[in-house]
Parts: structure tokens; C-alpha cells; sequence
């Protein structure tokens, strides 16, 4: 086995949920969490000790404190939309960053302490800004990273790895939480070509909760008059309850909705009791799937591949379990899926795979991969546009589905006489005009010489690298005078003190949170929203069911709502105490901790009537 300076590991960084994979012994194999999980959400929060939490916990806590929980955080990826999380804002790398940080966690303690490269795995259709922070959280993150791959292609690597013998086409349909891509890969004599990919960066299963969400929300407004979406934990709530209703319908043609309480009006509760059958849910998506059938479409067109020639249909990403995907996938190719991947686990297992590949430890399997560009890459020139010469048409110089790594040249010339600079506006995307495609960035070449009687040429050569990664040279052929632009990460476009900001704003909030194990933050967290005003949480039993206790509470909710009514400022405020950890309370599964909720209000309601005889 070759011998390398650092370990190297796979992540894939989901919208839904994240995992990390390194090579053990030739094969990929997760990394868990120290309780042993696989996969963990990839969902954010700052407790009120400052401590930030990631995983489980922090999406346990969304409906509880959703003003402190960040989820989906992939989506914003790119943008500089700051994300506020318990009253302080991030940028979306930062908050990408804190889950990275918590895998490092997981890798430090299988691998021991010390440099730590990671290969990271991005949606096929991520844009070159999308690509550059991913590759900044990582680094933020303590990682080294030099290296980011498309997750379908991840996916093929995953099941290339165990089929190198195999001459074949395979299509890896990846269908997560935020994103949606699909690929054509072919396999031949242990090498592995991307032939074509598309995608929708923004169609995934958080538009399928979404849906359920404004189902679940105009069965309320139609019953009660009120738009609970206008409540942020009615809100968060309903959220919670689409994820469970999606999931359950995956398995069983109908569930039933019981919300005791989703939000109040006029002081009293209001609640959801209905069900939901696989096909009104179907209904709801259906458009959105059959957006992702059209893609799948594009791309054999684009690859050249007829759907008979597609010998292997991988099915990636957790909103693949929804049984009208598979559906699709079998009317339309008139055969099944491969069952052998695990579709929350082969992204990460593939980056895994990569990482072996550029670490050496799997330089004696033969397996080579090589991927395409996922848009087209040009500039902006003065040129025809159905029959008129205008500005801002765009040229392609590397074409949607090139294989990378490439690098091409083409030449252009000076628009007027005497010109002496050029300005190169860089972009990617699919329109004839560049003001429709997205502008990667821009410089300008000076020091062309004045030619008064003929156009002076100018060569514009682009380079895209494995990672996605860009540079762009203007030379002025006369004179050899050249220009580059590295379209390379945010550290060089914008600037090294731009990420030194981050860095330390990182390092200032987990230094600053106090020192305390994950377990015991939990049942802090958990004792600071049930504890008693002496600061001692109640004895309870485990005595009742989740179900019994629930009514128990919801009884509890109606009699504080009754006496609501007719208290002054003072109770008000110690019943409205009460009645947001009753709503708390009922989120929970924990039985303890619910008897200590109905206990403490019990009391308090049994104390309030003796004062009131009295």
C-alpha cells in the first residue's frame, strides 16, 4: 500500500444529512458518529449556553427554538444571504463549516489527531460559486481540500468499485434533500466516463415537505381562519410533521395527522386531525418528479445513449425511497433499479473511493474516473443574435459536457480602431445572451497596441480543472502581453482577509461556548426548558404511554387557555410559560420528561385553585 503524508477522507455534504468515508483495507467504509450513527442531520444550532450542536439534537430542538437551528443550509450555498442563527449571522460556508467541523470530530477520533485532507462531493449542477464555498467550509472547517466531485459521479465510483470487469452504461439518478441530478456514466475496461449530466439545484424533498406544509396549512386556515405559517413554531412544526408523513407514506397508502396544538387563536389552541393517502401526496409532487423525468430525458439525449443501452439505473439521495420514483424509473426504462446501493451512503462511500484514488491506495485497481463540465464556459462579444450584431452575446469556448480536465483556445479581435484593452466577462450557463447565463467574474487586458487599420487578435484560453475550478488567460497576440483570472474560491476572488474574518469569527464561538460533553448538553438543554423556577427538575414515572401523556396534555393546554382568559398580567405571563412548555412537551417521546411537564402544571393549576378559594 502506498504510503501517503495524511489520511484523506470522503464527505458528502447533504442538504438532509451529511457522512464522512475513508478507505479500509481496499473498500469504503463510513466513519460513525461516537453513538455510532452513520449518517447524521445536517442541521445546526446554538444552544443558550452559546454551545453549537449538530446532528440529532439540533433538529430535535427546530420546533422548540427554531430562531437558534439552521437546517438546509446547502441551498443557500454560493450566496452571501447572511443566515441568522440565536440573534448572530453567518454566511452560509460558516454554517456549512460547523457540520463539517462535527465529521472532523468523528475522523480525528477513528484516525487520531493531526492533518486531515477531505474530498467533498457537490451536486452535479452546483455553480463555480456554489463549488468554491463548499470547498471554503471545508476549509474552514480544518480540512485540507483539493480536491470536489459531483455526487452522481461519486455514486458510480461506489458501484464502479465493485464492477470493474463490467462493460456498460449506467444512469445514476440522485435525488436528495435540496438537489436533484442525474448522469450518464459509462464503465469499460475499469475506466469510468461521465458521458453527460443535468439537474435542478433547487427540486429535492425539501420541496416535497414544503408542499405537505401548505396542505397541512390551508386544511388548518379552511377549519380555523388562521394561517399557522404565519407562527415561526407553528411553522417549524408543520415542517416536522411533513418530513414524518413523507416518510411514513413510503411504506403505508394512507397515515393519519393528530396536532393537538399547532398554533392558538383568541387564546385557545388550535389543532389538525386528519390523513393523508399516498396518492394525495403523489398528487402534490408529481409535477416536481416529473421534472426530474425531463432531465433524465436531456441527458441520454445529450450522451447519446438510447434507454435500452442503460444496463444499470442507480437510485441516490433519501427522497429516492418514495415509491412513485421508482415507478417512473421502471415506466420508463421497463426495468428495476439496482438494489445494491445504499442511497444515503454511496455519495460518501464514492468520495471515499475518490479520496483512495488521489491517495494512491488504490492505484493498483485500475479504476479511472473522469467527469464533464456541467454548463457551458465562455465570454461575453459583440456578435450576430438572429441576424443583428449586438453586445453581450455569449461565445462558448468549453461546451456543456466536455470532458474534464480540459483546456481550449480560441481567438478573438479588437471591435474598434485603435482599441488599446479588452474587458473579459466571464460566464457559464446556456443562453445565447450573456445578461441570461451567470457571470463568473471579469478583468481587463491592457497594453494592446493602437492599430488604427486592422483589428489586433487576441487568444482567450480556458482552463477547468477536476475540481470545477476555472482560469481564464487573455494574451494579445502581437505583443504577448497576458492577463489570468483564477475563477479559484472565495479566498482569491474576494479576499484572504474575507476568510481570516470567518476563521476567527469560528474560533471565537467554540471558544467561547463553555467545554462540556454533547450528552451533557443535551440534558442541559432539556433541563433549562423544564426545570422549575428553583432550578430542580420534577420527579416523574414512565408509568403512560407517548399517546396517553399527550392527551393528558392537551387536556392541561384547554384548561390553561380557559383561565387565561379571566387572569391578570402577572399569571398571564406564568400561564403563557407554561403553555409554551406544554407545547414542548408535546414534541417530546421522552415519557420522563413529559410526567415532569404534567406534574409541574398540575401543581401549579391545583395551587392556583386553592388561592382562588381562599
Amino acid at each position: 500500500m502506498a504510503q501517503i503524508a495524511r489520511p484523506i477522507v470522503g464527505i458528502d455534504l447533504g442538504t438532509t444529512n451529511s457522512a464522512v468515508a475513508v478507505m479500509v483495507n481496499g473498500k469504503p467504509e463510513i466513519i460513525p458518529s461516537p453513538a455510532g450513527q452513520r449518517i447524521i442531520p445536517s442541521v445546526v444550532m446554538i444552544d443558550i449556553n452559546g454551545k453549537v450542536l449538530v446532528g440529532d439534537v439540533a433538529r430535535a430542538s427546530q420546533v422548540a427554538m427554531p430562531d437558534r437551528v439552521v437546517a438546509a443550509v446547502k441551498r443557500k450555498m454560493g450566496s452571501d444571504e447572511p443566515v441568522c442563527m440565536a440573534g448572530q449571522q453567518f454566511l452560509p460556508q460558516e454554517v456549512s463549516a460547523m457540520i463539517l467541523k462535527e465529521l472532523k470530530r468523528y475522523v480525528d477520533a477513528e484516525l487520531g489527531e493531526g492533518e486531515k485532507e477531505a474530498v467533498i462531493t457537490v451536486p452535479a449542477y452546483f455553480t463555480d460559486e456554489q463549488r468554491r464555498a463548499t470547498k471554503q467550509a471545508g476549509e474552514l472547517a480544518g480540512f485540507i481540500v483539493e480536491r470536489i466531485i459531483n455526487e452522481p459521479t461519486a455514486a458510480a465510483l461506489a458501484f464502479g468499485l465493485q464492477q470493474l470487469e463490467e462493460d456498460q452504461h449506467i444512469l445514476v439518478y440522485d435525488l436528495g434533500g435540496g438537489t436533484f441530478d442525474v448522469s450518464v456514466v459509462e464503465m469499460m475496461n475499469g475506466i469510468l466516463e461521465v458521458k453527460a449530466s443535468a439537474g435542478n439545484n433547487h427540486l429535492g424533498g425539501e420541496d416535497f415537505d414544503w408542499r405537505l406544509v401548505d396542505w397541512l396549512a390551508g386544511k388548518i386556515k379552511k377549519s380555523h381562519g388562521v394561517d399557522p405559517l404565519q407562527d415561526i413554531r407553528a411553522k417549524s412544526l408543520l415542517k416536522e410533521q411533513a418530513e414524518k408523513i413523507k416518510i411514513e407514506l413510503s411504506a403505508a397508502e394512507k397515515t393519519a395527522i393528530h396536532l393537538p396544538l399547532v398554533t392558538m387563536k383568541h387564546d385557545r389552541p388550535v389543532g389538525l386531525s386528519t390523513e393523508i393517502t399516498r396518492q394525495e401526496f403523489v398528487a402534490l409532487i408529481d409535477d416536481l418528479l416529473a421534472e426530474t423525468m425531463k432531465c433524465v430525458r436531456q441527458v441520454l439525449t445529450d450522451a447519446q445513449v438510447d434507454p435500452a443501452e442503460i444496463r444499470e439505473i442507480l437510485l441516490v439521495g433519501g427522497s429516492t425511497r418514495i415509491p412513485r420514483v421508482r415507478e417512473l424509473i421502471v415506466e420508463f426504462f421497463n426495468r428495476e433499479p439496482c438494489c445494491d446501493v445504499n442511497p444515503d451512503e454511496a455519495v460518501a462511500l464514492g468520495a471515499a473511493v475518490q479520496a483512495g484514488l488521489k491517495s494512491g491506495v488504490l492505484s493498483d485497481s485500475g479504476l479511472i474516473i473522469t467527469d464533464v463540465a456541467p454548463f457551458s464556459l465562455g465570454i461575453s462579444v459583440l456578435g450576430d443574435h438572429h441576424g443583428f450584431t449586438r453586445s453581450g452575446v455569449f461565445h462558448v469556448i468549453i461546451p456543456r459536457n466536455t470532458t474534464i480536465p480540459v483546456t481550449r483556445t480560441d481567438r478573438f479581435y479588437t471591435a474598434v480602431p485603435g482599441q488599446t484593452a479588452a474587458e473579459i466577462e466571464i460566464y457559464q450557463g446556456e443562453h445565447a445572451l450573456v445578461k441570461y447565463n451567470h457571470c463568473l467574474g471579469k478583468f481587463r487586458l491592457e497594453g494592446i497596441p493602437a492599430n488604427w487599420s486592422e483589428v489586433e487578435p487576441i487568444d482567450v484560453t480556458y482552463s477547468y480543472n477536476l475540481n470545477g475550478i476555472l482560469e481564464v488567460t487573455a494574451k494579445c497576440v502581437a505583443n504577448k502581453k497576458e492577463e489570468t483570472l483564477t475563477v479559484h474560491d472565495a479566498l482569491e476572488r474576494d479576499s484572504q482577509q474575507k476568510f481570516a474574518q470567518s476563521v476567527d469569527k469560528l474560533q471565537a464561538l467554540y471558544q467561547n461556548a463553555p467545554d462540556e460533553d454533547e450528552d451533557d448538553l443535551e440534558n442541559d438543554f432539556f433541563a433549562s426548558e423544564f426545570e422549575d423556577d428553583d432550578g430542580v427538575c420534577d420527579e416523574g414515572g414512565e408509568d403512560s404511554s407517548p399517546e396517553e401523556l399527550r392527551r393528558e396534555l392537551t387536556a392541561l393546554q384547554d384548561r390553561i387557555a380557559e383561565i387565561l382568559q379571566n387572569s391578570d398580567d402577572l399569571r398571564q405571563r406564568k400561564l403563557n410559560k407554561l403553555r409554551q412548555k406544554l407545547e414542548q412537551a408535546m414534541l417530546l417521546e421522552d415519557t420522563m420528561e413529559m410526567q415532569k411537564m404534567i406534574d409541574e402544571v398540575t401543581d401549579f393549576l391545583i395551587e392556583l385553585e386553592m388561592q382562588e378559594e381562599e
